[in-house]
């Protein structure tokens, strides 16, 4: 007794699409909206010194053959990370709790966003006039 498996199918669309896919490049669209949410944060941060707002920072990882877009902030007092006391909280001087502000989410989230449109927009434009029904889907 065996297993019987029968292949039947043209695939030449759907290996040209993905070939057409492998050789995109998102490094030009992830480099413009690591900017554009780079700038909304700063903006988005609460000021006192105005030390916090200008040390926001942004890199491209590879990362098991993804590219990961991260914001980071590089302002820290005595190893802590000034960015994330203002979020979320944080005792100040005379041991006063000063509540943390939600800053961060309402100023990425539409960078998030419309980098993801970006991104979309591309793959769909790459996949045009491509018979490839499947990936319009997904998309």
């Amino acid at each position: 007794m065996g297993i019987h498996i029968k292949q039947k199918g043209y695939f030449k669309h759907t290996l040209n699409a993905l070939d057409t896919f492998s050789g995109a490049t998102f490094e030009p669209i992830l480099y413009a909206y690591g900017q554009k949410g780079v700038n909304a944060l700063a903006a988005a941060t609460p000021r006192d010194s105005g030390k916090t707002a200008e040390s926001w920072k942004f890199r491209i990882d590879k990362e098991h053959g993804y590219l990961v877009l991260n914001w980071y902030n590089t302002n820290s007092n005595e190893g802590v990370n000034v960015a994330i006391l203002l979020q979320y909280g944080h005792v100040g001087p005379g041991n006063a709790y000063v509540s943390g502000r939600d800053y961060i989410n309402p100023a990425i989230q539409p960078v998030i966003k419309q980098a993801k449109a970006a991104v979309r927009t591309m793959m769909l434009n790459l996949f045009a006039g491509k018979a490839v029904p499947a990936f319009n889907k997904i998309l």
